[in-house]
């Protein structure tokens, strides 16, 4: 496949229509990420190329078929081993990625154009503000992006497939959700409709050649940022065809919390049906070896961008993250599969990162999130995290060892429930507001599944303190260093003060906006409570999320 001409407004070869040959327009536009000093050094900046799965959990194995992408990425640089997203769900976390800020404040919620993704109200406000279009607009970067976008892309409440968002030079985005065959790309706003031909139509195999065709076609003057988002481990899990053997002896892990029930937890959880059917066992097994398969292609783009990076002399000049936009559970308190809940299994992802200055075989354990990519990347760039409005933090020190460096002790996980007005034809026992049910009646999503965390990592506590905007104002506090499974609710157990000061912080974060996201936590010497810090114009979690209580 060769790479069609640039979005309107992108670059053409040797000559990148954003950035004009007036030296004085040139200095201006630079100097937004480097200071005019450092003009000359201009032609110097870094590549960056971000490689997103979807569903790709951490937790239970998801990157043990990644041989090669461990090899390439994490074994020349570093990985992250506390790695989380704010929410457990694809276009609330893509969001938060492209715009390194909060659910809270980019008011993605859930997959729905009314949950504000890929809305119209997201193209207004939050698009021209995400990273890739400040790095295009400020930076002189060349943007590309292959694959899933977000979950409502393309419908045409959300503008249809001629929709390019702003600061992308080359666009080829998969209409809605991910798809293996039978999908339709938005090249540059034009629709092309692939079948079921796997030499020409498999997804994640057109996403490779695609971006090695644009490692070709690009310009040579300016560096280059590249998304690729691939559809794997995604459902329906369609693997290539010779990869569909693979792992037949394979099972999804039997952990501690597998098929148990879920004691003392929110509603949601209590009402899986425990022991799972053979059925459901069944059905999350083949579930679990099929997204294995589906990441081996995932393993081959790597190895085939690295291979090309390399031939063509930019790898030394690179940062390469690979990462997940959420995890996923087979399982677990009896919930068969899907995502959308507070516990590790379904906020904690890969994140391995590899470029100039990283040294190999790093592992870090500080406490980091997918809001941390876009200002990482920007740092990477040049461009001031003091000029954006993100949420996150530059990963950039870490990456670059330095010593004695101050960081966060907590970051703040927040969900707003999804359910359906109308019962669920496979639960009808159950009221109307649940959604994602199956068969046997379990239901992985609701209108009231609406929370707030706090997770917090320091030298002497692992934990997690969550509240969910229900009736009961239900309450799960887990002690990871004990309990790293989350089996024991320890919300009544533990000592009221601490409980107090853990509800404290959450209402701060659910205000937060910019510097306030960064403020020390609970368990940081520095942290001071601040009432004023509760009460922005952003509100919390109880004064805007849905307020329904159906169940």
């Amino acid at each position: 496949m060769r790479l069609l001409p640039p979005a309107p407004g992108g670059p053409r070869r040797g000559r990148p229509r954003h950035l004009p040959f007036c030296s004085l327009a040139l200095l201006l536009l630079l100097s937004g990420c480097l200071g005019v000093s450092r003009v000359a050094a201009a032609s110097r900046r870094p590549n960056v190329v971000l490689l997103l799965t979807d569903d790709q959990d951490e937790v239970l194995g998801g990157m043990t078929p990644l041989k090669k992408t461990k090899a390439l990425i994490g074994d020349m640089g570093m990985t992250f081993s506390s790695a989380y997203v704010p929410s457990a769900l694809c276009c609330p976390s893509r969001a938060s990625i492209l715009t390194g800020k909060y659910p809270h404040n980019h008011g993605v919620v859930n997959n729905t154009l009314e949950g504000n993704c890929s809305s119209q109200s997201w193209q207004k406000i939050q698009e021209p503000n995400t990273f890739p279009a400040i790095l295009r607009s400020m930076c002189g970067y060349q943007t590309f992006f292959a694959g899933k976008y977000l979950n409502e892309y393309g419908a045409p409440g959300a503008g249809g497939l001629e929709h390019v968002p702003l600061g992308w030079s080359y666009w080829y985005a998969l209409e809605k959700n991910s798809k293996y065959y039978n999908y339709t790309l938005s090249i540059n706003g034009k629709a092309r409709k692939h079948g079921e031909n796997y030499s020409v139509d498999y997804l994640t195999d057109v996403l490779a050649n695609v971006s090695l065709d644009f490692l070709d076609y690009k310009s040579n003057s300016e560096p280059f940022f590249m998304m690729i988002a691939t559809p794997a481990p995604h459902s329906p899990w369609t693997a290539a065809p010779q990869y569909q053997k693979s792992f037949q002896n394979v099972l999804a892990p039997r952990n501690k919390n597998f098929n148990i029930h879920g004691t003392n937890k929110h509603w949601l959880i209590r009402q899986a049906k425990t022991p799972m059917t053979n059925s459901s066992i069944q059905f999350l097994d083949n579930a679990f070896r099929k997204r294995w398969q589906t990441l081996l292609s995932v393993d081959d783009l790597v190895e085939k961008l690295i291979k090309r990076l390399e031939f063509t002399g930019e790898l030394s000049n690179t940062y390469i993250f690979y990462t997940s936009d959420n995890g996923y559970h087979t399982g677990q308190f009896s919930l068969p599969i899907d995502k959308r809940q507070l516990y590790e299994f379904d906020i904690k992802v890969p994140l391995l990162v590899r470029g100039p200055g990283i040294k190999p075989n790093q592992t870090s354990k500080l406490l980091v999130a997918n809001i941390d990519l876009g200002p990482t990347i920007l740092d990477i760039a040049g461009y001031s995290l003091n000029k954006t409005q993100m949420d996150g933090m530059s990963l950039l020190p870490i990456l670059k060892g330095a010593s004695n460096l101050t960081w966060r002790s907590d970051i703040l996980v927040e969900y707003q429930g999804e359910g359906r007005d109308a019962t669920d034809p496979t639960c009808p026992s159950l009221s109307p507001g649940v959604s994602q049910c199956f068969p046997d009646c379990v239901c992985e999503d609701a209108y009231n599944n609406t929370y707030a965390c706090v997770r917090t990592m320091s030298a002497l506590w692992n934990l997690q303190y969550c509240e969910f905007d229900d009736q009961e104002v239900f309450v799960e506090v887990y002690n990871l260093t004990a309990d790293p499974d989350q089996i024991t609710n320890i919300a009544k157990s533990i000592d009221p003060e601490l409980l107090g000061k853990m509800n404290y912080r959450l209402m701060m974060l659910q205000s937060c906006s910019g510097p306030t996201c960064r403020t020390p936590g609970v368990f940081d010497p520095r942290y001071r409570f601040d009432p004023r810090l509760m009460f922005s114009n952003h509100g919390s979690v109880r004064t805007q999320r849905f307020s329904k209580h159906l169940l």
